[in-house]
């Protein structure tokens, strides 16, 4: 672990990957402010994940923000679309699903890039990956970039500080296998996450949404067997 004091803002949504990245910024030695959102989604399971993993892994603060995205809808995971299930990689692949939340992740770096920049905060770390890559337009590299740009031109702090805003994605270019691997050296532990976009009443995973397929595969691959509940 580096010696490092800096503050970070971590967006943790309670799922696999956001918890790992969590990690990974602890690991570094930052002090870790996680900020999470009930955003209208249909399923509210995973804010309870997120605020469990935030005190257990020791994160300095959580703030848990309202967005009432389900106003706006469009999406599988803020209205009452049905959502895909039992669907190839092939299929995942071919067009952006209806599981995309428009303006999810813009909204959501927006408060983050606020709360970072009254904290003194200039890194902050998003759990995004390659496997979202095709399938969401604001999981992309490129995306990534612009709004890092934006975060400097667009703040009080980004102008006069001399400081530059850091969007981290270190989950970026690894594949399911790796970030649950990694994880796992670093400790995590995957029962008290959640990534299922269709749970049952009792918070049990589909295991057949692209999430839980995915994330399934990534067990598989790693040689582990997934410690959450199935329906």
């Amino acid at each position: 672990m580096q010696s490092n004091t800096k503050k970070a803002v971590i967006l943790l949504s309670g799922g696999l990957d956001s918890t790992t990245v969590l990690a990974m910024a602890k690991n570094e030695g930052f002090l870790c402010h996680c900020l999470s959102f009930s955003y209208g989604q249909r399923q509210t399971v995973e804010l309870e994940k997120a605020r469990n993993t935030a005190k257990k892994m020791g994160a300095e603060a959580h703030l848990v923000l309202r967005l009432d995205l389900d106003k706006i809808g469009g999406s599988a995971l803020t209205s009452d679309m049905n959502v895909p299930k039992e669907r190839s990689e092939a299929e995942m692949e071919a067009s952006i699903p209806v599981t995309y939340v428009p303006g999810r992740n813009t909204i959501f770096l927006s408060q983050a890039m606020a709360w970072a920049e009254v904290l003194g905060a200039f890194d902050i770390f998003i759990g995004i990956n390659v496997l979202d890559y095709s399938g969401y337009p604001d999981c992309r590299p490129e995306y990534l970039t612009a709004f890092e740009r934006v975060a400097n031109l667009g703040t009080r702090a980004g102008v006069e500080s001399g400081k530059h805003f850091t969007i981290h994605a270190p989950l970026m270019h690894l594949t399911k296998k790796e970030i649950i691997r990694k994880g796992t050296e670093l400790g995590v532990d995957y029962s008290t996450t959640h990534s299922c976009y269709d749970p049952d009443e009792r918070g049990r995973a589909c295991g057949q949404c692209d999430a839980c397929l995915l994330r399934l595969k990534g067990f598989r691959e790693a040689g582990l067997v997934d410690p959450v509940s199935y329906q």
